[in-house]
């Protein structure tokens, strides 16, 4: 079955422990020990996050991570950039590296137009939205994390 990466499914997580803009930043032990997430591999997930503007990082003692924008200004497909890269959806179903319109692979007529379906769909989709049933299906039920 075909699905994004762990890598954006935790970044997704994390970000939904996260306050918007305004609110008080949250450690990344915080969010880690919300989400299960290793403090190390968080770490690295906040730094891509950042890069790409979707998270503001304070440093000191009431320092931690926030949204920048509030998070129904925040797609998936921006977390899925922002972690996997530009072009993520890209590429060949099978793997090959040499599939293009030319030298095309059994899959790729039908995969070229659901890319640009599920990008669409992942453009439209918000962190709130996510935020909401991730917290409605109890996976953030342990977390003292309240959103602001």
């Amino acid at each position: 079955m075909l699905g994004l990466s762990q890598t954006t499914g935790y970044a997704t997580l994390a970000l939904a422990c996260l306050r918007d803009p305004g609110g008080d930043p949250v450690s990344v032990r915080d969010v880690a020990g919300c989400t299960g997430i290793g403090r190390p591999y968080l770490a690295k997930l906040v730094q891509s996050l950042a890069g790409a503007g979707l998270v503001e990082t304070r440093r000191g003692n009431k320092g931690g991570v926030l949204l920048a924008r509030p998070a129904s200004g925040i797609t998936v497909f921006e977390i899925l950039d922002a972690v996997e890269g530009t072009g993520a959806l890209d590429g060949c179903l099978l793997g090959r590296a040499d599939c293009t319109d030319d030298r095309a692979c059994p899959t790729h007529f039908f995969w070229k137009p659901m890319r640009a379906e599920v990008a669409e769909q992942l453009s439209a989709l918000t962190l709130a939205e996510v935020t909401d049933f991730e917290r409605s299906a109890g996976a953030l039920s342990d977390c003292r994390i309240t959103r602001q």
